[in-house]
């Protein structure tokens, strides 16, 4: 299996850091996409979505909000304001955040790109199979 390095990074700290990804697809603005070792250097803006990572041993699944991903040097880095891990996120806290996300949509000037924003964001939220 072919193998790059990826590196999802929030403010708070490095959230994830590995070297044996063998395909990360995620939530690029134009749609979801694959990376695999010798991709074709990549710069894009992340939209709502989940980001699914294959490694040599396990798969991780992570909620992102947004952020930036670049790709070039078989290195795949991720930069983004707000991501969780899938297995770690409750019905309670998805139903908080949906909460939050209906009320921005309800304010009078709301520009039509945060609009997309937000109404991605509860399409994923809400396709998430939380118990």
């Amino acid at each position: 299996m072919e193998q790059f390095n990826l590196e999802i990074i929030s403010p708070e700290k490095s959230f994830l850091i590995k070297n044996d990804a063998v395909e990360v697809v995620i939530p690029a603005i134009e749609g979801y996409m694959g990376v695999l070792k010798d991709h074709i250097p990549i710069i894009s803006f992340l939209k709502p979505g989940i980001i699914d990572v294959k490694l040599s041993n396990e798969s991780l699944n992570f909620y992102v909000d947004d952020g930036i991903v670049e790709f070039k040097d078989n290195t795949l880095s991720i930069l983004t304001s707000s991501i969780f891990d899938i297995k770690d996120i409750t019905k309670n806290n998805v139903d908080k955040i949906l909460k939050n996300v209906e009320e921005e949509l309800k304010k009078e000037n709301i520009k039509d790109q945060d609009r997309f924003i937000l109404e991605k964001k509860i399409e994923v939220l809400n396709s998430l199979s939380i118990n």
